[in-house]
């Protein structure tokens, strides 16, 4: 998140957060940290919200009313009651602790934070950042002693690596309010609790979030069901990768029997893919409009996790950026090696 300088740190209280199933403890704390050092204000700040992505919002949800939903219950507890702060602090410790059950969820510390004068588009909101620190660093300490100086080590928490955060913005309350999410420590959802179990919320059905999924399944598509289901070369997989990203970048909105057709092409292969957004949105409980505008942020995004190279053995990387009709593929029964061709124009 960017300009966060106007930011006011309002109120924080730290809770230490254990794992039951280890017979780790929950600790709570009785009262608010002082806030009365600038300078710690400023880094509290910093290590809470530069993570985040303004662009990228989700929302409470619950299988029945978002009302249910706990962690929407107590936030609001506190938007409407501030004092309300480090009581209500305590049952979402409650909470968290409950949920923190699965075998890879490390022991580390809950803040809850309260902001003011959190930038949102174009407007300032009151917000609610919930954040966990589960990874500890090794630091060295230099300390005078007597004559000379010493070292020590000493665990912290490097300000630079949030693990998990929530920011929650006054904003939207019947929707479920608008929220931004980080989880550093689940990117492969071998303990996804922090965003399923714990917050319970879903990514609001925008530009965003249609272009990041969409852009996201297409590369899942062509790594996993293309190369599974067609004969294909590692530099077709490529080609079909480049061709994706390319119709991104150059299109304003997203149409998806435009896409299949300039993009797919081969009917089979389209008839594999349709059926495959079909699977991958049953399975993430979520879909995706066919018809949508393209947000460039979440294009940006994804650009960087599309790989367009070529690695032959331990010995060559070929970028391929596109023309996947200058590449030729061959085998070498002399030498018993495959080879590939390419044809340029010019060396530089």
């Amino acid at each position: 998140m960017t300009g966060i300088d106007s930011v006011q740190l309002k109120e924080v209280i730290v809770h230490k957060i254990g794992n039951p199933t280890r017979t780790e403890e929950l600790k709570l704390s009785q009262n608010a940290l002082t806030l009365n050092d600038d300078i710690v204000q400023g880094m509290l700040t910093k290590y809470f919200l530069s993570p985040f992505n303004e662009s990228e919002h989700y929302h409470f949800t619950h299988l029945s009313d978002v009302n249910l939903n706990e962690v929407y219950t107590y936030v609001t507890k506190i938007f409407e009651e501030p004092k309300s702060f480090v009581p209500t602090s305590a049952l979402l410790a409650q909470f968290l602790y409950s949920k923190s059950t699965h075998v890879k969820v490390k022991e580390g510390e809950m803040y809850l934070a309260l902001f003011d004068e959190v930038p949102f588009g174009s407007e300032y909101k009151r917000a609610i950042g919930i954040f966990k620190s589960e990874t500890k660093e090794t630091f060295l300490k230099v300390f005078p002693h007597g004559t000379s100086l010493e070292v020590i080590h000493e665990e912290g928490i490097n300000i630079n690596k949030l693990d998990k955060g929530c920011l929650i913005f006054q904003n939207n309350k019947q929707e479920g309010y608008t929220v931004c999410v980080v989880d550093n420590t689940n990117k492969q959802n071998d303990a996804a609790y922090w965003v399923k179990d714990f917050l319970q919320v879903e990514p609001y059905a925008d530009s965003y979030h249609n272009t990041d999924k969409l852009l996201g399944m297409c590369k899942l598509f062509v790594q996993n069901e293309y190369a599974d289901k067609f004969e294909v070369s590692k530099s077709d997989q490529i080609d079909l990768l480049n061709k994706s990203m390319d119709y991104f970048k150059t299109k304003d909105q997203f149409n998806l029997q435009e896409f299949a057709e300039e993009v797919i092409h081969h009917p089979d292969v389209v008839d594999t893919f349709m059926e495959y957004k079909k699977n991958f949105e049953s399975s993430k409980n979520f879909a995706m409009d066919d018809e949508f505008d393209i947000h460039l942020s979440a294009v940006k995004k994804q650009a960087k996790t599309f790989k367009s190279i070529l690695k032959l053995d331990k010995n060559f990387h070929v970028y391929i950026h596109g023309r996947r009709d200058l590449i030729e593929k061959g085998y070498d029964e002399l030498t018993g090696k495959h080879y590939y061709k390419l044809y340029f124009e010019e060396e530089s």
